[in-house]
């Protein structure tokens, strides 16, 4: 099913009509975050999602808001028509960790993607082909071995998540090599933060960690404190996208990996976090404790990741712009007033 609300008022007219850009699973953490960053540009939006709810947009932004099954060839078609841009941002519901036993999972992560280069390639119009950003994994790579990561590795995938957007990730660039798609990858770090969307909550490991902390738990590490994950707040990878516009010939045609080049050490992120929630709560910092890991925990979350994204930045001039403190303190204070209000 789909319908179709809040209308944009973007004008179509001549070859200087904006481009068509279609966000795909707009509703959820990332998505909703993209969706109100390409509300602020001069664009036609078409955000759609499986849920009814719309995304956040700031005074004055609109954007033509779809309910779709997107697993559905038929109402994906439908979403896409006309697009000039399509951000692809679905994903299992379930998470990771679903992929390894849910088999739904698949259907979402990568035969979306099989569906949408189908329906393109069917299509296939005379001119540009359209531009496809599609929200892929830093951790597509597998195991570093500590090294950073900078695009020229060979992939390994350790899950089976991985493995699926790797399948899709494949299936977009042998579309790119076949004229039918511009296809860009951009591969995501640890993404987190807030966005204040209805069904866009962040599950993410610093995101539960700020919950445990407000709730006056503690924050468990499953090893001493000194693995890495490169973090980036989710705003800032918003921008990472809308960046794309404008660069899709020297993009297309391979993966982009994302992140601040920092590698933080996430036993100094829990001690950060208990330290802002006991600063805004007026009491004392929470304990940061290791813990014995479950017997299910994968390598890869012993597994230190640094992303080295200079290639991304000398074609687009991103690089994330919120730190790291700043970043957290903002996820401490939306948390907080979530907490607060429920």
């Amino acid at each position: 099913m789909t319908t179709a609300a809040q209308r944009s008022g973007a004008p179509e007219h001549g070859p200087h009509r904006p481009p068509g850009v279609v966000v795909l699973g707009a509703s959820g953490f990332v998505g909703s975050a993209v969706t109100a960053a390409f509300a602020g540009r001069p664009v036609r939006l078409r955000a759609v999602a499986r849920r009814d709810s719309g995304p956040v947009l700031s005074p004055g932004s609109t954007a033509e808001v779809r309910r779709a099954d997107l697993t559905d060839a038929g109402e994906l078609a439908a979403a896409v028509e006309g697009a000039d841009v399509i951000v692809h941002l679905v994903m299992h519901g379930g998470g990771w960790r679903a992929a390894e036993s849910d088999p739904a999972a698949r259907a979402a992560n990568v035969g979306v993607m099989e569906n949408l280069c189908g329906i393109l390639r069917e299509r296939r119009p005379g001119g540009t082909p359209p531009l496809v950003l599609y929200a892929g994994a830093a951790s597509q790579v597998g195991l570093t071995g500590g090294r950073p990561v900078d695009g020229g590795e060979r992939d390994r995938p350790h899950t089976a998540y991985d493995a699926h957007k790797l399948a899709a990730e494949r299936i977009l660039l042998d579309a790119t090599a076949d004229g039918v798609v511009r296809g860009v990858s951009l591969r995501l770090p640890t993404v987190f933060g807030h966005t204040g969307a209805p069904h866009g909550a962040d599950r993410g490991v610093v995101s539960f960690m700020v919950r445990r902390a407000l709730a006056g738990e503690p924050l468990t590490l499953w090893h001493d404190g000194s693995v890495k994950r490169d973090l980036v707040h989710v705003d800032d990878i918003a921008r990472a996208f809308t960046a794309a516009l404008g660069h899709g010939g020297e993009l297309a045609g391979r993966h982009w990996p994302l992140g601040a080049g920092r590698g933080d050490a996430l036993g100094e992120v829990c001690r950060t976090v208990a330290e802002l929630v006991a600063l805004r709560l007026g009491r004392d910092p929470v304990p940061v404790v290791s813990v014995e890991p479950p017997p299910t925990a994968p390598a890869t979350d012993f597994d230190s990741v640094t992303i080295d994204s200079a290639a991304y930045r000398a074609v687009t001039g991103w690089r994330p712009e919120i730190g790291l403190r700043d970043a957290l303190e903002r996820t401490v204070a939306a948390l907080a007033g979530t907490t607060t209000s429920d």
